[in-house]
């Protein structure tokens, strides 16, 4: 049995709590503010094929440092996961490592949507959370990047009661784009070449598709004040449809080239300044469902090379829910949108059971970012400070404590 001893809740009212488990703990609490266990949506364990990277043995540590028990990995692998039997192999890899470092993480699997292997989605459907679908390249070379292919997988995904999740950016304006740019060849650049446009027209797209098949469609990494405006309308005429928001469109901006270089290259980019603001309103008024971390690591040797060669995608997992504590320090979120953003809407979604899984925090706790466990080696956030800390962490019955 595991005992929290005067622990507050997030309206500030103290209890006690146990936690059915083979461990025995008893934790006097009363500096503490219990959570439910975040849930990432959104992360790229990179298993199979380039766990130089990072893989489930390193990215599930660094997944309970930052408060979070489940996480749901994207396609993206090497080979993409886009058949009945790669979507096997995929699972039993995964799980030999979570047993090699004997880690509790509770994780569900997207599959990927590739034009040549469509055939493999109806009766998928037990076996994933979800259909991935990159309508513009990013890593790894999964994409749909023709209307026809597209419209058959919200058709069938609709006939099969699956969840689409879009990575919403048109592969035609961004090949049009890079053809046409003159600009220098910076890593600012990139938020040039994937612009605002590149997201709105393929935001547009895929919402059309969701209401003329009745898809649900979860809009992965919302960016952009133009495209909260779609979603917000979506949801006005009662749609079915949901929105992701990232830790870094939501606390950096463009100026980020300018001291973090190529480490800031991701995919939506970054947007200027006047759109964080916005992603935080829509957070407030409930247009933006979710947050996911969009955990995508690469080396620094990777991340450090020229613009045009440095790939895009940075880590974050563990950072996600101290950035929020820190925002909430600051009077920029409530408890209750953070618990939202982090489990509340994404168990409704995506319909998850019934579990019990906690992230004790300590609203009070400054510190800086000085490490991190990602497989990669770096973080975006090092030597920020921070208000706002998970201190323990429940996941299927077992504790784990200051991770960080």
């Amino acid at each position: 049995m595991i005992i929290f001893k005067k622990v507050k809740d997030i309206h500030g009212d103290s209890y006690d709590f146990s936690i059915e488990s083979e461990e025995n703990h008893a934790i006097q609490a009363d500096h503490l503010v219990a959570l439910p266990a975040v849930i990432d949506p959104h992360v790229h364990f990179r298993t199979p094929g380039l766990e130089h990277k990072e893989d489930w043995r390193t990215g599930a540590k660094a997944a309970l440092s930052g408060g979070c028990t489940m996480v749901f990995d994207m396609p993206n692998t090497l080979p993409p996961t886009f058949t009945h039997d790669l979507l096997r192999d995929k699972k039993a890899l995964i799980d030999s490592q979570l047993k090699e470092v004997n880690l509790p993480l509770r994780y569900n699997l997207f599959f990927g949507a590739d034009k040549h292997h469509l055939s493999e989605i109806p009766g998928i459907k037990e076996s994933v959370i979800g259909i991935k679908v990159f309508m513009g390249c990013s890593t790894g070379n999964l994409v749909i990047d023709d209307d026809e292919s597209l419209a058959a997988v919200f058709e069938m995904a609709a006939k099969e009661n699956l969840l689409v999740a879009v990575h919403a950016e048109d592969e035609h304006l961004i090949r049009e784009r890079k053809k046409n740019y003159k600009g220098p060849m910076h890593y600012a650049a990139h938020s040039h070449l994937r612009d605002i446009e590149v997201a709105t027209r393929a935001v547009e797209k895929a919402i059309n598709l969701s209401k003329k098949y009745g898809t649900r469609l979860y809009i992965l990494h919302v960016s952009s004040k133009d495209e909260v405006a779609l979603v917000k309308q979506a949801k006005a005429n009662q749609l079915p449809v949901y929105a992701e928001t990232t830790p870094h469109h939501l606390f950096f901006d463009t100026s980020a080239y300018d001291t973090l270089k190529g480490r800031a290259v991701v995919n939506p980019p970054l947007r200027d300044s006047e759109h964080r603001e916005v992603l935080l309103e829509a957070i407030r008024e409930g247009v933006i469902d979710t947050i996911g971390s969009d955990h995508a690591p690469h080396t620094i040797s990777e991340k450090d090379q020229p613009y045009g060669q440095c790939p895009s995608g940075m880590p974050g997992i563990e950072f996600m829910l101290p950035l929020l504590l820190d925002a909430h320090a600051k009077g920029h979120l409530t408890l209750q949108q953070i618990v939202n953003l982090t489990s509340h809407n994404a168990k409704n979604i995506f319909n998850l059971p019934i579990y019990q899984d906690w992230v004790l925090v300590d609203l009070n706790k400054i510190s800086k970012v000085h490490t991190t466990h990602s497989k990669c080696g770096w973080t975006p956030y090092m030597g920020k400070e921070l208000t706002g800390w998970p201190v323990f962490t429940v996941s299927q019955g077992r504790l784990f404590k200051d991770l960080n």
